[in-house]
């Protein structure tokens, strides 16, 4: 549910701890825990904050993106999950989405294409539908593996290959 800055401040009290206080404590646990599971979970909550607008300002004083982006490189398919969640939410900001793309994220991100767990495949495929709304060109390798979410049998993969395709890749040029 998104907030205003208003019922924010209204539900942190006056000597609450303030978002990005919150985000930045968040944070801290995430990098310093030895523990797996608390780092899945920690992990999870800051991509579902990346979901709200009013939290971009903070994530990006944070520096979320990177860690997101970091993350993309772990063996473990939790965090690789939550960590594409995250820049799936985040990626709706024109600012961030730049910055994911500057950083090499289409390319990093397009590695978890079909990848054999459905929510990873998935919130793939939409953080690229949201980074390519300011490319004009999807590349040839990102377009082969679309088209196979078409053709997917499960609903969820083909419907979002198709409006993928519908919406990036003319119907002439899409190679079948």
């Amino acid at each position: 549910m998104f907030s205003r800055k208003e019922q924010l401040i209204k539900k942190t009290g006056k000597d609450g701890v303030g978002r990005y206080e919150f985000l930045k404590q968040l944070i801290h646990e995430f990098t310093t825990t030895t523990s797996l599971e608390a780092k899945r979970q920690t992990l999870a909550n800051l991509a579902n904050f990346a979901y709200d607008p009013i939290n971009y300002d903070y994530m990006k004083q944070l520096h979320l993106v990177d860690l997101f982006l970091a993350q993309l490189s772990e063996d473990d398919e939790e965090l690789i999950h939550f960590a594409l969640s995250g820049l799936c939410n985040i990626s709706c900001d024109p600012e961030c989405k730049e910055y994911i793309i500057s950083l090499n994220g289409i390319n990093f991100i397009s590695k978890f294409l079909l990848h054999r767990k459905e929510e990873v495949s998935l919130n793939a495929l939409t953080t690229l539908f949201y980074l390519f709304e300011s490319h004009a060109i999807v590349p040839k390798e990102i377009e082969q593996k679309v088209i196979q979410y078409e053709a997917s049998s499960n609903p969820r993969l083909k419907n979002l290959g198709k409006v993928f395709l519908q919406t990036y890749i003319p119907s002439e040029l899409v190679e079948k």
